[in-house]
């Protein structure tokens, strides 16, 4: 048998004072901040300790039938409500995963979207008395993935909640939400961890050298993980690295092998690296540390004297912009390509001035 969900090291403080009060608790919580901290974990040991029969200073046992019940993933009051497409990356299988369209052969992709049905499905659960007269928990996570028909009706919800009932929603941006959503729960903001905090947990998980890994990450240590368990050896990818080290020396890069590489993975993570290098590049132009590639100081700070810093300027802008339609280029290999030529001649000399 297997312990329901616990609090991250972090949490637990946060959790402990927040959960001592359960008897004037709040019928809908927003839980949000930075991605990669933990708030799904964090939402979902709420539920468990909300359920739990025995909870210790507000937290769950860990060994009662209802925790027991948690850990099975059998706790008839408890609920999640999440994306089909999460569900399948948690194990579980999603709801759309088995459609197929008529007369074709493959399968429609899982949801990335919270459906309505999905909060429809949820009146007959509402209606149902709770296990011995405790609370009813429904966990929702991501907010963001609420589409506007979605949001709407939780919302409707919301509005008259059920009875002995409390609805823990996440977010990494609330203001990403529908105004009158946010303003019918509660907000419990999750501070980022301190290194000092989140960097023992790391390498407890198997990570030799976690520090740069959690720079990478923007102090989110579930993000500074997922990164290190991913394709990358190192905590400043190879391909930036290579287009780093000529830029460094005042030369340029050969664009065309590294978009061959970039190719191989989806743009928005490459774009992602992009944009936290130009964030470093504003900080070395001013001789500040940089924050997410810490062992790249001595190469960004030279690029960021050299460059014009309304051009680096205007190269993060443009990548901003270029994230949000990431997912749907027309031309991947010409993207890619006219994406690196503009980071290179924005990290190039400025242009002189000079008139002949």
């Amino acid at each position: 048998m297997s312990a329901p969900p616990g609090f991250l090291p972090w949490q637990q403080d946060t959790a402990g004072a927040w959960l001592q009060n359960r008897e004037r608790f709040a019928h809908a919580w927003l839980i949000h901040g930075l991605a990669g901290i933990g708030k799904r974990r964090f939402a979902l040991a709420a539920a468990a300790s909300l359920l739990c029969e025995s909870p210790r200073q507000g937290v769950a046992c860990g060994h009662c039938q209802a925790c027991t019940w948690v850990a099975s993933g059998n706790h008839p009051d408890l609920r999640r409500i999440r994306p089909d497409a999460v569900a399948a990356q948690e194990g579980e299988d999603a709801a759309d995963d088995a459609v197929e369209p008529a007369g074709g052969t493959a399968r429609k992709a899982p949801s990335r979207d919270i459906r309505v049905e999905q909060l429809r499905a949820l009146h007959d659960w509402f209606n149902t008395a709770t296990h011995r007269g405790g609370w009813r928990v429904a966990v929702l996570y991501p907010a963001e993935a609420l589409n506007i028909i979605s949001a709407n009706a939780l919302l409707k919800v919301l509005e008259e909640p059920p009875a002995h009932t409390v609805f823990l929603l996440t977010a990494d941006a609330p203001d990403r939400l529908l105004p009158t959503l946010v303003s019918r729960c509660r907000r419990l903001p999750l501070p980022v961890p301190t290194p000092a905090q989140c960097l023992p947990w790391l390498q407890e998980q198997g990570l030799a050298d976690p520090t740069p890994w959690l720079a990478v990450a923007g102090g989110a240590p579930l993000l500074a993980l997922e990164k290190a368990q991913g394709d990358d050896s190192e905590a400043c990818p190879a391909w930036l690295r290579q287009m780093l080290s000529p830029l460094a020396k005042g030369g340029e890069p050969d664009i065309g092998p590294l978009a061959d590489q970039l190719e191989k993975q989806a743009p928005a993570i490459w774009i992602d690296a992009l944009q936290r290098l130009f964030v470093d590049l504003s900080l070395a132009a001013f001789q500040a540390p940089v924050r997410y590639f810490p062992g790249e100081q001595a190469g960004l700070a030279a690029i960021a004297q050299r460059a014009a810093p309304e051009r680096l300027a205007d190269a993060a802008k443009w990548l901003a912009s270029q994230r949000a339609v990431a997912n749907h280029p027309l031309n991947a290999k010409l993207f890619t390509h006219a994406a690196l030529q503009r980071v290179v001649q924005a990290c190039g000399p400025a242009p002189s001035t000079e008139t002949v």
